[in-house]
């Protein structure tokens, strides 16, 4: 179908907005950390945080309270894994992975490279968006 009603479309702006600034708050008050330093947990939380979004300006059946409950509960649940990964490494190395030379002395380390999944010009090309030039010159890189 093409269109349904009016009242649809507005159900759509008004609790679509209000989700939005919901959000943004949710966001400011939970701090950086939800939204900086993307390791796969923070990626999945930030995918999560749109899917709730979507759902609840598209399904009527969701409330806005109902997703203003679930962006709390995220932000919570972030902060927490915040605030345990940050006291127990032990915690911290089950959410987070650890760093891997990649080029070192400017030499590749082939293995690290593939079992990271990535070609060398990817990571030259790393190289060059952080402002490093070619990577040719480039002693003690940590990816």
């Amino acid at each position: 179908m093409w269109f349904d009603s009016w009242t649809d479309l507005l159900r759509i702006a008004l609790v679509g907005t209000a989700g939005y600034v919901t959000l943004v708050a949710v966001l400011r008050i939970s701090g950086k950390r939800t939204l900086s330093q993307l390791n796969i947990f923070d990626f999945v939380v930030t995918v999560a945080l749109g899917s709730i979004l979507a759902t609840v300006v598209l399904n009527a059946d969701v409330a806005w309270a109902e997703g203003a409950a679930a962006f709390v509960l995220l932000a919570a649940l972030q902060f927490i894994v915040a605030a345990v990964t940050s006291r127990w490494p032990r915690a911290r190395s089950a959410v987070t992975s650890t760093p891997l030379w990649l080029l070192k002395d400017g030499e590749f380390r082939r293995e690290a490279v593939r079992r990271s999944r990535l070609t060398e010009s990817e990571v030259r090309q790393a190289i060059r968006g952080s402002g490093f030039g070619d990577g040719s010159a480039l002693v003690d890189v940590k990816s």
